[in-house]
């Protein structure tokens, strides 16, 4: 992704998996891939959740304009933010869409005061006590990252096909196909940054050969690997 010096990115002191970040715009735009993950982010004076991409998204800005932002875990966000991922893939919704008026409004003031907007951001989600999808959320993903058949994966997990799919769906913003085609892109650009070469990461990561890697990475993040990595 070659954020750069303008990003900046700490696992999240409040938030069970999260990760808190603020990126500072630069004379080019911040290419951001698929994850599977939802932010809540503020920026130009407002507050936004992006919901799960299907493709890169770019941001641009005018240069100086920062944004911070508070990234879920996969699979985590529909029991904090009370919406299901789907309703926001490939989308960035306004807060007060999704939240009570007022609550956004006094959140929108305590943010817009803070030194520190992201510890905001990370006292504002309240703790789910306890989420019931939690056991299965982590076993679609477990077994996603496996590389597990769908038919397999709904097999181990008690669900039929069409179950796994709507809770996938639900949790991730994508069926359990897609959620697999973004955790293996995602994988192989993280071993491509340690220097691995592409036709042995191709193998490691579950393609059938560097063609095929090639072809994946540059469907969901429209870009080439190398240039991911340069």
């Amino acid at each position: 992704m070659g954020h750069g010096t303008n990003h900046r990115e700490r696992p999240s002191e409040a938030v069970a998996g999260a990760v808190l970040w603020r990126h500072t715009a630069g004379p080019a735009p911040l290419r951001v891939l698929p994850d599977g993950c939802l932010d809540l982010i503020w920026t130009g004076g407002r507050l936004l959740v992006a919901g799960p991409d299907t493709g890169a998204h770019l941001v641009t800005g005018p240069p100086g304009a920062s944004a911070t932002g508070l990234r879920f875990a996969p699979g985590t966000a529909p029991a904090l933010l009370s919406v299901p991922a789907v309703e926001l893939r490939d989308r960035r919704v306004p807060l007060a869409d999704l939240w009570p008026e007022r609550r956004v409004r006094l959140l929108t003031q305590r943010v817009a005061e803070a030194a520190a907007p992201g510890r905001v951001l990370e006292e504002a989600v309240r703790p789910v006590d306890v989420d019931a999808y939690a056991p299965l959320i982590a076993g679609i993903l477990a077994g996603t990252r496996r590389g597990l058949a769908v038919s397999e994966l709904a097999g181990q997990l008690g669900l039929s096909e069409r179950q796994l799919h709507r809770h996938s769906l639900r949790a991730f913003g994508y069926g359990p196909k897609v959620l697999a085609r973004v955790l293996r892109m995602r994988r192989a650009v993280r071993l491509a940054r340690t220097g691995r070469p592409f036709a042995e990461l191709a193998i490691a990561c579950g393609y059938a050969d560097q063609a095929h890697l090639s072809r994946e990475i540059r469907a969901l993040t429209g870009v080439p690997l190398g240039e991911l990595v340069g």
